[in-house]
């Protein structure tokens, strides 16, 4: 049921439905599809989701009364009227009939009874339209489905469309006609798209809406809109009347953004759960909006030297502690943190200074919510109707049904959605690793093979491979990242070479192998040297990018500092030895939000992170070290120019397992930028050390995690130091150096 309304509502509401079923909703529109060419209504004024907005006067036409949604009211009958909008309006309009007043004015002042006319026949789909939508080559129904505000005829109104194919009959129910179901049935096209649409004057941005559905088997269901640009703020469900129009000002990033998200460039990503970030002190219980973590966030992160923001989902979803990934509003960005052009500000912001947007994407899976996708129209719409492929097991979700054209389309076109009118720079796609295998998380019998009798859903490899040429042909300067755990072959190889076609991949083998490592005893380590070194046997074979990511601390696993072994000391400079071990490792960055100062406890979503720690010197250490790893990285063309290729890297001793040391170079175009990073994965200094060198000359350490300022024992070298004529490790020439304890030290040619 609905949290729009009362049970009292519902109830009446089922019996005025009755007799609500006009064979002329089934008729076709008269010259539907020639209809006068829509023009958007531009800079509507900013509304709250709790109530309706004033359409725009449109010539004659009347302001509308506003309206709350606490009770329905049964209409009276009045020729070519809708039912009055309100308790307080039906109420007034019995007595007087000719007057109402505005609940919100500080005066009493009367204004005409607004009328809401019936749907009225009128189409934004052409008939190419149709042709893409039913093959499922249709990328931008956003611009069609959905809620729009249009003037039509002289009349500002609302143009409501829907696909639901299996419906006998769809109305728009909503504040203002008092949620009846009755009053205003919209028009199934004659095409057999399944496509439900019809126009309303006098709605305009700001109305709640949800659209009642008679579905083929006689079932009465109330949903959501699919195609929604905002929803009510939870556990509120209703959808909202609203547009993405936006005067952006970051033309600057957008005609440069290619330099900034190319492979060959620096890519460190900063993943951040907005609700969680950070709170107000005097009220915890109360999320910052977009605007407000503006201020705050796209500082801190141009300070500690990200190059990328990632957030956890922000598309609507009813359950919050399901962080973002059981969405319901695919094109509606969580009003929780406040409304569309919030949103645009917070990543326009984050535009202006240099940085780029990232957002995690769910196309894997979606909640079984009453009021969401599943079973939409009465039947399996949305998710695959054979639970063997349409339910998840673990997450108890619902699966897409990837061969179906429309829900690729839908989800293609949802795509695209945030790339054109968010101005995001990438997405990253979670649990591909589900989407790719029909065994995934099954028992024996409880899936089935492919054609091939293979385990591979083939669907879903086709749905990838066309999402991925969709966003790179439309958008040719951003970044698809995939979340993929498994050993899935070219999951970021272009799709003409065979591949799904993803810019980058989580290297989810080496954040195991890494974690796994770094949490053995330092005095064990040399029987694990093999974990630290693995990883560099397949580092190329994709475009990888190394996660620390949110999964890694929750759950009982630990924040990423209490995984160090050793006491408070070694823990705090083990820390900062892995991450600069995961920026002297080729590929791309992500550090999840509280591990760049080593918060100590786990991340708590309902929670703010523990700021109050880099008051202290050991946790101000940690973020000074992430700080000057991003610059480092930033600055050093070694260590992003050949990223992704093995020219980039070079070995100069990976097998010294008992001293549990590495030694390696990071290579760019120029041999001038060369870097020699040498690990020492022990507590033990060691002095008079002996490394191989790429070129003769002068070496100058540029980095060292065990500096005093990183709360380190400050152990160094020299600042220049001459290169020996002296054969080591298969080198000519080499340099004696200090190894620091647990900590990374990194050289270049002076």
């Amino acid at each position: 049921m609905s949290l729009s309304k009362s049970p009292e509502r519902a109830s009446s509401m089922a019996k005025k439905t009755t007799t609500t079923k006009p064979e002329a909703t089934a008729a076709k529109p008269e010259k539907t599809t020639k209809a006068k060419v829509v023009k958007e209504v531009k800079k509507p004024a900013e509304v709250k989701a709790e109530k309706a907005v004033k359409p725009k006067v449109v010539k004659e036409v009347k302001k509308p009364a506003e309206v709350k949604a606490e009770k329905a009211v049964k209409p009276k009958a009045v020729k070519e009227k809708a039912p009055a909008t309100s308790k307080e309006t039906v109420k007034k309009a019995a007595v007087k009939k000719e007057t109402t007043k505005k609940a919100t004015e500080p005066k009493a002042t009367e204004v005409p009874v607004t009328t809401y006319n019936a749907v009225i026949p009128y189409s934004r789909f052409t008939d190419f339209d149709i042709a893409l939508f039913k093959s499922g080559k249709h990328y931008k129904l956003y611009e069609k489905l959905g809620s729009h505000v249009v003037e039509h005829n002289g009349v500002v109104g609302t143009y409501f469309s829907v696909w639901a194919p299996n419906a006998q009959y769809v109305a728009v129910i909503a504040n203002f006609n008092g949620w009846n179901r009755g009053s205003h049935p919209l028009f199934i096209r004659w095409d057999g798209s399944g496509i439900w649409e019809g126009f309303i004057p006098n709605v305009g941005n700001g109305e709640v809406y949800k659209y009642f559905i008679n579905s083929s088997t006689g079932e009465d269901l109330e949903k959501s809109d699919p195609f929604a640009l905002r929803w009510e703020v939870p556990p509120r469900t209703g959808s909202i009347v609203a547009d993405t129009y936006y005067e952006w000002k970051d033309t600057n990033w957008m005609a440069n953004r290619y330099q900034h998200n190319a492979l060959d460039k620096p890519y460190s990503v900063y993943e951040v759960h907005l609700g969680s970030w950070a709170r107000d002190f005097n009220n915890p219980d109360v999320f910052y909006n977009y605007e407000e973590l503006a201020t705050m966030l796209v500082p801190y992160v141009k300070h500690m030297g990200f190059t990328h923001v990632e957030l956890m989902p922000i598309m609507e979803h009813p359950y919050y502690p399901s962080w973002g990934y059981q969405v319901s509003g695919y094109f509606a960005a969580s009003s929780r943190y406040g409304t569309p052009q919030q949103l645009m500000f917070l990543i326009e912001r984050f535009h202006q200074e240099g940085i780029g947007v990232i957002l995690d994407w769910v196309p894997s899976h979606f909640p079984g919510d009453a009021m969401a996708l599943y079973n939409f129209d009465g039947t399996h719409l949305y998710e695959h109707a054979d639970e063997r492929k349409g339910f998840h097991p673990d997450w108890k979700s619902y699966i897409f049904n990837y061969g179906r054209n429309e829900v690729r389309a839908f989800l293609i076109s949802n795509a695209l959605f945030w790339l054109d009118r968010y101005h995001v720079d990438g997405l990253r796609v979670d649990a591909v690793a589900s989407m790719l295998y029909l065994d995934y998380s099954r028992k024996h019998g409880e899936w089935e093979t492919n054609i091939y009798g293979g385990n591979e859903n083939l669907e879903a490899v086709s749905f990838l491979k066309e999402f991925n040429e969709a966003c790179y042909s439309h958008f040719p300067d951003i970044q698809t990242i995939a979340e993929e755990s498994t050993s899935f072959t070219g999951v970021s190889r272009p799709v003409f070479l065979g591949g799904l076609g993803f810019g980058m991949k989580w290297m989810m083998g080496w954040m195991h192998d890494t974690i796994k490592y770094f949490q053995e005893d330092p005095i064990n380590r040399k029987y694990h040297h093999n974990q630290l070194t693995f990883s560099l046997i397949y580092a190329f074979t994709e475009n990888f990018m190394l996660p620390f990511s949110h999964d890694e601390v929750v759950y009982g696993k630990g924040s990423m500092l209490r995984k160090m072994p050793g006491d408070e000391w070694q823990q705090f400079a083990n820390l900062r030895l892995c991450y600069s071990y995961m920026f002297m490792h080729p590929g791309a960055k992500l550090l999840f939000m509280g591990a760049e100062f080593g918060q100590g406890t786990e991340w708590n979503f309902q929670n703010a992170l523990q700021w109050h720690v880099l008051d202290y010197p050991n946790h101000k250490g940690v973020s000074e070290t992430v700080r000057a790893l991003n610059h480092l990285y930033k600055t050093e063309p070694a260590l992003f120019e050949k990223a992704f290729s093995p020219e980039g890297f070079e070995w100069i001793d990976g097998g010294n397992a008992n001293d549990s040391v590495v030694v390696f170079a990071r290579k760019g175009h120029d041999p001038k930028n060369d870097l020699l990073v040498v690990l020492n994965m022990t507590p033990v200094p060691r002095h008079d050390f002996r490394v191989g060198v790429t070129a003769a000359g002068n070496w100058q350490e540029i980095f060292n995690s065990d500096l005093q300022e990183f709360w380190g024992s400050g152990t160094t070298n020299a600042k220049t130091l001459k290169s020996e004529k002296i054969h080591w490790h298969g080198k000519d020439n080499s340099i004696n150096i200090t190894l620091p304890p647990l900590a990374a030290s990194v050289f270049k040619k002076a």
